[in-house]
């Protein structure tokens, strides 16, 4: 009992030393680790960021302006580019410690993921846009001269990459046939018929072959016109001349049955793991109240699947937004590029005419294309869900 007291006035003691020793509101209650750093040691901190950033800025300026031949005053490789990168992410750790403290600690487990992501994708899209903006063909002796917005207005003025991109338009809208396709493949697979596991397998094996496989496996053997298996079965039903890759139309159809055959096992697998997650409750609850198989699905089962389905119909649509190693292998974009999508058409630049600036010009232009068309279509999806739900 009588060690209270004692406690007792030994704290009164400390908190009276404590309050005499540090200015009044020095340290709030709720105060955050970075309120207890001192002023001078923030701005070193914010004045080694500035000073490392100014810096590289000003080497990349200096590079970029010699490369152009702007100025005279310059670095013949990128290597002090590299050295004044590294620099800046050093003085950034730092920056961070001194100005945050603990958090600036905490920070730096982040940091190597942030230059990765800087080196592997902000610099390279970068350089990708000075190269857009030169006159660069490794055919020609004169090497890479800076031309401005020259490959801008040729790619408006070209018809080829026009088409391209018309022929992108079908080849995504073909998305919904596939997917009404897949989704009576995930329907049937989800029943309970006789083999059902067999066809499962069955059914996935195109997804494991590589599009350059298929594309000799069927549109070089399977629909080759003189002796291919599909153009003599053609003939026999009435087809004089089955060539399947020689008319714009029946090329384009062809193009979109190999990546369709391909990529269909892709959507149904998706979809199928949905039915299987779907509650059997509710749909037995449906035939009870009297729905038959057609308003059971169109009712219950299609609304609860929506957000499978537009997952997997946005994810085909980024494939097929990729979709050049079928067209490539099958046609080269014949006849006349009528079957060209963007990516096998800037392929073709990059590799037939070795014109690195067009082709570059091409790409970034595809990109921001692409950009805005997956935002908006994820703004769309998800608008879509909510308001049927």
């Amino acid at each position: 009992m009588t060690g209270q007291p004692v406690i007792k006035a030994f704290s009164e003691r400390t908190r009276r030393v404590a309050d005499q020793t540090l200015p009044t509101n020095a340290w709030p209650a709720n105060a955050a680790p970075s309120d207890l750093i001192s002023p001078g040691r923030k701005r070193l901190g914010r004045a080694l960021m500035a000073a490392a950033t100014l810096g590289l800025l000003a080497v990349i300026a200096v590079q970029i302006l010699y490369k152009t031949d702007v100025n005279a005053v310059g670095f013949e490789t990128w290597r002090p580019v590299v050295y004044a990168y590294v620099l800046w992410g050093t003085a950034l750790g730092i920056g961070q410690v001194l100005t945050r403290g603990e958090d600036g600690q905490r920070a730096l487990f982040l940091l190597p993921a942030l230059l990765f992501t800087v080196a592997m994708v902000i610099f390279p899209t970068l350089f990708g846009l000075y190269i857009a903006l030169t006159d660069w063909n490794l055919s020609s002796f004169s090497g890479r001269k800076f031309n401005g917005l020259d490959n801008f207005w040729q790619m408006l003025a070209d018809p080829y990459y026009r088409n391209a991109l018309f022929n992108m338009v079908l080849y995504v809208l073909a998305v919904l046939v596939e997917y009404v396709i897949a989704f009576g493949l995930a329907l049937l697979l989800n029943a309970q018929i006789r083999a059902r596991k067999f066809f499962r397998v069955v059914f996935l094996m195109p997804l494991m072959l590589s599009p350059v496989a298929v594309s000799w496996m069927i549109g070089k053997s399977l629909m080759e016109y003189r002796f291919g298996p599909a153009a003599t079965l053609a003939r026999q039903l009435g087809w004089e001349n089955p060539a399947f890759f020689s008319n714009p139309i029946t090329a384009r159809i062809s193009i979109m049955v190999l990546d369709a055959w391909t990529f269909i096992p892709f959507m149904m697998i998706m979809l199928l793991a949905g039915l299987q997650a779907m509650s059997r409750e509710v749909l037995e609850a449906a035939r009870v109240d009297g729905a038959n198989a057609w308003q059971t699905f169109w009712q219950v089962t299609f609304p609860l699947m929506l957000p499978v389905s537009v997952t997997a119909i946005i994810l085909r649509i980024i494939f097929k937004l990729k979709l050049a190693d079928i067209i490539i292998t099958v046609t080269s974009g014949g006849p006349g590029g009528a079957t060209d999508s963007v990516s096998s058409f800037i392929y073709r630049e990059y590799r037939d005419r070795s014109n690195v600036g067009y082709g570059t010009m091409l790409a970034m232009a595809y990109l921001i294309i692409i950009i805005v068309f997956v935002t908006w279509l994820l703004k769309f999806a998800n608008r879509f869900v909510r308001n049927v739900n």
